[in-house]
């Protein structure tokens, strides 16, 4: 084989990829470097996604000085990172007197279902300020659980636990084994369960 044939002037070395992007790469943007500017660093505020490109040893030592809130007093930080928590978005009160809207009312309105989930446990005191925002309210009554509450001599502001008390100690005061076996109040003790049971079924109590 001859020292200069044509199969050695096809062999090529396979460039340094590193050393391409270097010689592609700008140069430093620091004054008086003539390194590669291959690492960037943000402008500054209000020019977001505009960048330095720096070598790695100017990086750092920008990086060291950047200060994003430069030439921002207190206040001024304080309101941006209240606004950061909405992504700078905009936002609206949910009502126009400048408190937030009252959560709905569940107040017990309804029997079946809806009275079983009012009468649902809350141990823990979660929703405890929707039940007591709930009760402060004036109650609308239908024409037969306004009767019920007439029944036991309750007003229409009146809590579960008072419907309870109030239904024990008329139980007792009519029960027939409470008189000896009278059964003179038996109708009025019907009436007595009957109007606890519609309560109870509307989520009274």
């Amino acid at each position: 084989m001859k020292p200069y044939s044509k199969y050695f002037e096809k062999i090529r070395i396979r460039p340094d990829p590193k050393a391409e992007a270097k010689a592609r790469a700008p140069r430093c943007q620091w004054d008086g470097c003539e390194e590669a500017g291959l690492h960037r660093a943000p402008v500054g505020r209000h020019k977001e996604g505009e960048y330095f490109c720096f070598c790695v040893d100017h990086a750092r030592e920008y990086n060291k000085n950047y200060n994003y809130f430069s030439g921002l007093n207190d206040t001024e930080i304080a309101r941006y990172q209240k606004e950061a928590l909405t992504g700078h978005r905009p936002t609206w009160k949910i009502s126009g007197s400048g408190t937030a809207r009252a959560a709905p009312d569940y107040s017990p309105l309804r029997s079946g279902r809806a009275g079983y989930h009012n009468r649902m446990g809350d141990p823990f005191n979660l929703f405890g300020e929707r039940r007591e925002a709930a009760q402060t309210r004036q109650r609308r009554l239908r024409p037969l659980e306004a009767k019920a509450l007439e029944t036991l001599g309750l007003g229409a502001q009146a809590t579960g636990e008072e419907i309870k008390a109030r239904y024990k100690s008329l139980v007792k005061r009519h029960h027939p084994d409470a008189n000896g076996g009278d059964r003179g109040s038996e109708d009025r003790l019907r009436n007595v369960l009957e109007a606890y049971r519609l309560l109870k079924q509307a989520g009274f109590c």
